[in-house]
């Protein structure tokens, strides 16, 4: 009877989700129904059918504790008890303010300020509208903006006109504004990116770029020398630096942000994703003193005109600020390095796989290539059945094409890490 009931609620949910959501990044046509979630712990995702999913990729990157973490949930009831929401124009509150404070303690030194939004898109648009109208503001008719090629900052039109052109951005491309991309920086190429940024450094407001991390991509990584060589060139020209920390922030690069890794510092930098620890939605834009006094004046016409109805919402930045408590601990810092070490490990124990094509990690993020004949791509077909079979042992990793990453949250156990990487072996054994 047990059994017959939940599989009458499970077909319930899944008739009442089809007939009336759409999903993201999903063709409704051709999609399986949506596997009802009824409860997380940790590492895990429940269904409706009781079976349990090790979520290793921390629900598209954002939970970086797991799911429903008491600690950020007894500090988000307190806070919702005390207050859940006030207007963010004229009024301010704690959280908000501790948020700041901290936040901008642990990034590098000329990072002065912080704009709330509500996303990583939108703490992308934020960043280049300030980038935009720093030079407006100064009189100064800098407009362009510089990128990598395969970027990708967010789907709002903003993040999306900085972000690699493909398949995706076809039917938009005329509303798309004018950017020049360039190649991730190498020791091969990097002076004749300088050379090009030298010739157009007149027309150029701002470099946008992902540190050493390409995530959507395919997890695509660089080195940090040829990028520092290239923030130093772009600061020289006075071209502002934008450094888009939604994905890398927060513990996935080994260290606490991937500027950590670098000597150069952005102009303005952009988080959301792990931010909140998973728990609510949230995004930040810091920038430095001298971004910020471009838009002090005694003329209103240069006021950043930028917001959002839930701008820094005190629930989301109370769970920010757990989830921060949670990061710094000494065991949560234990548990990423050791995260770094495993995947190393694994990175060597596969690379000469036949099926493997390549394999990329850095910090808690890894990455492997399979090689299925056709051109590594979002679309490659082969993505279904890689992750149809990784859901059937219990594993949710949802493969960029043909590349299947590893993006744990930092309290997976040793043997579910180990679980992931034997999934991964026999799939590379088992799948023709």
């Amino acid at each position: 009877m047990i059994t017959q009931n939940n599989d009458i609620l499970i077909k319930n949910l899944s008739r009442r989700d089809s007939a009336h959501i759409w999903h993201p990044y999903t063709q409704m046509h051709q999609a399986d129904p949506a596997i009802p979630i009824v409860r997380g712990e940790g590492a895990y995702l429940y269904a409706a059918d009781g079976k349990r999913y090790i979520d290793a990729i921390s629900s598209w990157w954002v939970n970086i504790h797991g799911h429903a973490h008491p600690y950020i949930a007894e500090k988000l009831y307190a806070q919702f008890r005390q207050l859940e929401h006030v207007i963010f124009a004229g009024f301010t509150h704690p959280p908000a303010i501790a948020l700041a404070e901290r936040l901008l303690h642990l990034l590098p030194s000329l990072q002065t300020k912080a704009f709330f939004s509500d996303n990583g898109s939108t703490a992308v648009e934020v960043a280049l509208k300030m980038c935009v109208q720093y030079w407006f503001n100064r009189g100064i008719p800098k407009r362009k903006v510089l990128a990598l090629k395969d970027a990708y900052h967010g789907d709002t039109f903003g993040a999306m006109s900085v972000s690699g052109r493909s398949k995706w951005t076809v039917p938009f491309e005329n509303f798309m504004f004018d950017v020049c991309f360039i190649d991730r920086p190498n020791s091969q190429n990097i002076h004749a990116i300088m050379e090009f940024i030298s010739q157009e450094q007149h027309t150029l407001a701002c470099f946008i770029y992902e540190p050493l991390v390409q995530g959507a991509a395919g997890m695509l990584m660089y080195e940090t020398s040829p990028l520092n060589m290239l923030m130093h060139h772009c600061r020289a020209l006075d071209v502002l630096l934008v450094q888009d920390e939604v994905f890398t922030g927060f513990g996935r690069t080994g260290k606490l942000f991937a500027a950590n890794h670098l000597k150069e510092q952005a102009d303005i930098m952009c988080f959301s994703k792990g931010l909140t620890g998973g728990a609510l939605p949230l995004g930040l834009t810091t920038c430095t003193d001298n971004i910020y006094q471009a838009f002090l004046s005694n003329d209103n016409h240069k006021t950043l005109f930028h917001g959002h109805s839930f701008t820094a919402n005190p629930l989301a930045c109370t769970a920010a600020l757990a989830s921060l408590d949670l990061l710094l601990s000494e065991h949560t810092q234990r548990r990423i390095q050791y995260i770094s070490r495993k995947h190393s490990s694994f990175a060597a124990n596969i690379s000469n796989h036949p099926k493997v094509k390549a394999v990329r990690y850095n910090g808690t993020i890894f990455a492997l290539e399979w090689e299925t004949g056709e051109e590594t791509s979002y679309f490659n077909t082969y993505r279904n059945q890689l992750y149809h079979y990784f859901l059937n042992q219990g594993l949710l990793l949802r493969p960029l094409g043909n590349v299947i990453y590893i993006l744990p949250p930092y309290c997976i156990s040793d043997e579910d890490l180990a679980f992931i990487y034997q999934t991964i072996k026999h799939a590379l054994d088992d799948l023709e």
